[in-house]
C-alpha cells in the first residue's frame, strides 16, 4: 500500500477523505457521481478522457475512457499514467491556498498571507504604474503552457492585457521553434501530414528521434504505430536513447550521437543519388533546387542540394562513412536504412522534435524533408512529407479558440528570448534576435504576468543565469505568478495568485496536434480554500483596470465553453452538441469517424499547376532563394546540411566536458508538471542514465549520486547505469523542479541547470538539446 502525502490539515478542510492512502477502501465507496471529462491539459502532448468518480465533493477514483468505439476510426481517446493519477496531484498538500506577498529577497521563496483585495489590488496598481511609467511594451506574459483548457492558462492573461493596451508580443514556442519556421521554407505551409488512420498504410516507418509512447504527440499516435505495424510495417527507431516508442513500437533500434541527424540523412541522399534510388519523376515534376537543372531563377549557379551531398563544391562526398565518423552509426546501418526507405513503399519518416531544439536546428527538419521528397512519399496514402506536418484536411485541431484580442503593442519577440528583452531591448535587432513589426525596442521588460508558467525559470535555459536577471529587482521591477504551486518560477514573484485546476473551473479542449475531437472539462469539484480561476483572477483585474466589460464581454467561463462550441460548430465540427445536450449525455466528447483519412499535399501530388503550394516557385523547395538571398550560408544555408554544433564531441570543449547530455520528456512529467506527484515518482525514479563504458573510467556504480556539471551549473542525483543509451551521451529527464543548496548545486536534477541560453541562427528557437558536460562521482 503506496504512503499516503495528504497533509491531515487537507483532510480537516474538506479537501480529502483519505488518511494514510488507503486506497482499497476509497475505491470501494460508492460515487456520487461519475463524470467523463477531458483530461485536465498541461501540454502533454495528448488530449484524453477521464471518467471521474466523486463522493461528498471529492474526487475518489479516476479512470479511463471506457467508450465502445470503432479500433481505427473512432478509437477510445485512454489516458496515460499522468492522468489516471491526478488525484494527488489535485489533492497535494502543497497546493497554493492564499494570495501571498514576499517579505524576502526575491528568489527566497518567502511569502506572507494577504488578501484577495490586497493581491488584485497590488498586481492592478504595479501594472498601471509600469505603463504610466515606460507604456505598454515594458511589461510581458510569458510562453507558458501549464493550462490548456481555453478558459485557463497564459492566453486568458494575454486577453486581458490587450484590453489593458497590450503588451510585448511573443511568437514561436520552445516546443517547436525551427520546425516551425524551416516546414514552411520546404511546403509552404505547416499543413502537410494526412489523417492519422492512413499510417496503417505505410510498409515502412522511420521514427526519427520520435518517442510518442513516453509524450504521445497526439493521443493514440503510439497505437497508430503499433497497427501498422501488426499490418505488416517495418518500423526503426533512430534515437541516442532506447526509449519506451524504440522498445515497444520498433524492429530496430539504431543509436544516433545527438545533433548529428542531418549527417545520416545527407549520407542517406548519397546512398540513394549514388545508387539511382530516388524518384526522378517526383523531383523533376514537383521539387527545385535538387541539381543544376532545377535551380530557381536568380540563383542558377549556386550549390544544389546534389552538389552538395557529391561533394562538388566542399570536396567532401557525404558518405556513409564520412557520416559514420560524426554519427556513430555504422556506414552498413546507413546504407541498409537508405535503400530500405527508399524501396519499401509508401514510407513515412517522421521527426520528433528533440532534434529540432538543437543549434541549427532547422538543418534536420529540411534534411528530413528532402528524404521524402526524393523517394516519392508525399501526397500518398502510406507516405509522410516529415517536417511538422499538422493533419489534412484542415489543419487538425484548433488547441485555443479563446480570443486573445488584437495586442495594441506591435513589438514581438520569439518567445525564447525574453531575458534580453529584460537586459537590454534596445540593442535586439530583427537579423540576430528576431524581432518583428518595428525596428528596435522601446522597452526592456519591466513587468511579468506569467499565468500557469514555469518558464521563467525552471523549464528557461540556464537557470542559474535567469535567476540572477530575475533576483534583479533594478531590472524586472514587478513579478506576478499564478499557477497551482510554489513552482520555482513562483519563488520570484512579488505577489502569488493561488489558481485552481482544471477540475475546479470550466473549460474544453480538442485534439493535441492530431485528432478529430473536442472534449467537454466541466467543473467536478469546488476551488479549495481561496483558490480561483485564471479567468475569475483576470476578470477581477480587469475591474480595477476598467476594462472588464471589455474583458468578459458579459460571459461566465460555462458562456465562453457555449461561445467556443459555436466556433467549432461553424469550422471544423457542424454536429457537434449544444453545451447543454453535451452535458447531459455525459459522454464527456464529441469525436468523428475517419473512415477514410485525408492524404496531406494529395491535391498538389494530383495536379502541381491546379495546386500549387504557398512557396515563392509553388513547390517543394529543397533550394530556398529566401535563404539564399539572406547571406548568411554557414548558418543558414541555401540547402539543408550537417553543421557542427557550438558545443560538440569535435570541438575544443570536449576536452573539459567529453559527455553529450540529452533531457528528454519522461512518463512522470509534462515539462515540469507533475514533479511533485509521489505515485510517479515512485514508478518513475528520476535519476540520471549513463553507459557503463562511460561509468566505469570514473568509477561509477548503480544508484551512486553523481555530479552532473559543465561551466553554466552543477547538479548532483542518483545514476542508473544501462546499455540503452549510446556512449558518449547521458540523460537527465527534463522538468525536474530547481531545488539549489547553498551553495547554488542543484539537489533535485533540473537539466536545465547546464543548458545554454544561445538561440538558434534562423529561427531564434532554443537550443536546449545542445549541451556538454562532465560526470563524476558525488
Amino acid at each position: 500500500m503506496l504512503a499516503s502525502t495528504m497533509a491531515a490539515g487537507a483532510c480537516a478542510q474538506g479537501l480529502i477523505s483519505l488518511e494514510g492512502g488507503a486506497l482499497p477502501q476509497d475505491v470501494a465507496r460508492r460515487p456520487d457521481r461519475v463524470l467523463r471529462v477531458g483530461c485536465p491539459s498541461h501540454n502533454c502532448g495528448g488530449r484524453c478522457l477521464l471518467k471521474v468518480h466523486v463522493k461528498d465533493g471529492v474526487i475518489i477514483r479516476i479512470e479511463g475512457d471506457d467508450r465502445p468505439t470503432d479500433e481505427v476510426a473512432d478509437p477510445q481517446l485512454r489516458a496515460c499514467v499522468r492522468g489516471r493519477a491526478y488525484r494527488r496531484r489535485q489533492y497535494h498538500p502543497d497546493r497554493l491556498k492564499y494570495p501571498m506577498k514576499r517579505i524576502g529577497k526575491r528568489g527566497a521563496g518567502k511569502f506572507e498571507r494577504i488578501s484577495w483585495d490586497e493581491a488584485l489590488d497590488t498586481v492592478a496598481a504595479e501594472m498601471r504604474r509600469i505603463k504610466q511609467t515606460y507604456g505598454n511594451s515594458a511589461m510581458y506574459v510569458p510562453y507558458g503552457t501549464g493550462s490548456y483548457s481555453n478558459t485557463n492558462g497564459s492566453h486568458v492573461a494575454r486577453r486581458l492585457m490587450n484590453m489593458y493596451g497590450g503588451c510585448l508580443g511573443i511568437y514561436n514556442s520552445y516546443s517547436w521553434a525551427c520546425i516551425n519556421v524551416a516546414t514552411p521554407y520546404v511546403y509552404g505551409t505547416l499543413q502537410v501530414g494526412s489523417q492519422r488512420q492512413d499510417w496503417l498504410n505505410s510498409r515502412y516507418i522511420l521514427m526519427w528521434g520520435w518517442n510518442p509512447a513516453e509524450m504521445r504527440d497526439g493521443t493514440n499516435s503510439d497505437y497508430f504505430i503499433s497497427l501498422a505495424r501488426d499490418r505488416g510495417a517495418r518500423v526503426v527507431c533512430i534515437d541516442p536513447r532506447m526509449s519506451m516508442s524504440a522498445v515497444s513500437l520498433a524492429d530496430r533500434w539504431v543509436p544516433i550521437r545527438p545533433g548529428t541527424d542531418a549527417a545520416m540523412m545527407s549520407a542517406m541522399a548519397y546512398v540513394m543519388i549514388t545508387e539511382n534510388l530516388i524518384d526522378r519523376e517526383f523531383i523533376d515534376t514537383y521539387c527545385v533546387g535538387f541539381d543544376a537543372a532545377h535551380m530557381p531563377a536568380g540563383a542558377e549557379g549556386a550549390e544544389s542540394y546534389k552538389d552538395y551531398i557529391l561533394g562538388a563544391r566542399d570536396g567532401i562526398p557525404k558518405t556513409p562513412q564520412w557520416a559514420q565518423d560524426i554519427t556513430a552509426v555504422p556506414g552498413e546501418t546507413i546504407v541498409q536504412i537508405a535503400r530500405e526507405y527508399a524501396t519499401i513503399k509508401p514510407g513515412m519518416l517522421y521527426q520528433g522534435y528533440g532534434m529540432q531544439r538543437r543549434a541549427y536546428g532547422e538543418q534536420a527538419v529540411r534534411a528530413g524533408a528532402v528524404l521524402a521528397a526524393l523517394t516519392g512519399n508525399i501526397g500518398i496514402s502510406g507516405g509522410w512529407a516529415s517536417a511538422l506536418a499538422t493533419q489534412a484536411p484542415d489543419g487538425g485541431p484548433f488547441w485555443t479558440v479563446f480570443p486573445t484580442g488584437r495586442n495594441p503593442v506591435k513589438a514581438r519577440i520569439p518567445s525564447f528570448l525574453w531575458t534580453e528583452a529584460v537586459l537590454d531591448a534596445e540593442s535586439m535587432t530583427a537579423a540576430e534576435h528576431g524581432i518583428r513589426n518595428v525596428e528596435r525596442l522601446d522597452n526592456n521588460i519591466k513587468l511579468i504576468y506569467a499565468v500557469a508558467s514555469n518558464a521563467l525559470i525552471n523549464q528557461h535555459a540556464n537557470v542559474n543565469r535567469a535567476a540572477r536577471i530575475l533576483a534583479d529587482e533594478s531590472l524586472v521591477e514587478f513579478i506576478a505568478v499564478q499557477d497551482n504551486f510554489l513552482t520555482p518560477t513562483g519563488r520570484f514573484a512579488d505577489v502569488l495568485l493561488p489558481a485552481c485546476t482544471q477540475f475546479e473551473t470550466y473549460g474544453i479542449e480538442d485534439g493535441w496536434k492530431y485528432g478529430d475531437e473536442v472534449l467537454l472539462m466541466p467543473q467536478v469539484v469546488e476551488p479549495p480554500f481561496e483558490t480561483k480561476s485564471d479567468y475569475q483572477i483576470c476578470s477581477e483585474l480587469a475591474e480595477r483596470l476598467g476594462v472588464k466589460d471589455e474583458f468578459t464581454e458579459g460571459r461566465s467561463q460555462r458562456d465562453w465553453v457555449e461561445w467556443i462550441l459555436t466556433r467549432y460548430r461553424e469550422t471544423r465540427f457542424p454536429e457537434i452538441p449544444r453545451l447543454e445536450e453535451f452535458e447531459r449525455s455525459n459522454r464527456g466528447v464529441y469525436s468523428r469517424r475517419v473512415d477514410k483519412p485525408a492524404i496531406g499535399l494529395a491535391d498538389f501530388r494530383k495536379d502541381p499547376v491546379k495546386y500549387p503550394l504557398a512557396t515563392p516557385s509553388g513547390k517543394i523547395e529543397i533550394f530556398s532563394k529566401r535563404l539564399f538571398d539572406m547571406n548568411r550560408p554557414r548558418e543558414i544555408p541555401a540547402v539543408p546540411k550537417y553543421i557542427q554544433e557550438w558545443e560538440s564531441p569535435f570541438g575544443p570543449e570536449a576536452e573539459r566536458y567529453p559527455l553529450q547530455a540529452l533531457g528528454h520528456h519522461p512518463a512522470q512529467r509534462v515539462h515540469s508538471t507533475h514533479d511533485n506527484v509521489d505515485w510517479l515518482n515512485e514508478a518513475f525514479a528520476h535519476c540520471m542514465f549513463m553507459n557503463p563504458i562511460d561509468a566505469a573510467p570514473r568509477g561509477i556504480l548503480e544508484g551512486d549520486d553523481v555530479k552532473v556539471y559543465n561551466d553554466r551549473g552543477s547538479m548532483i542525483l542518483p545514476c542508473r547505469l544501462t546499455q540503452r543509451i549510446l556512449p558518449g551521451v547521458v540523460d537527465v529527464p527534463q522538468g525536474a523542479w530547481w531545488t539549489p543548496d547553498e551553495q547554488g548545486v542543484d539537489r533535485r536534477g533540473n537539466i536545465n541547470v547546464l543548458t545554454s541560453e544561445r538561440w538558434t541562427a534562423w529561427a531564434k528557437g532554443n537550443a536546449q538539446h545542445t549541451i556538454m558536460v562532465q560526470v563524476a562521482r558525488a
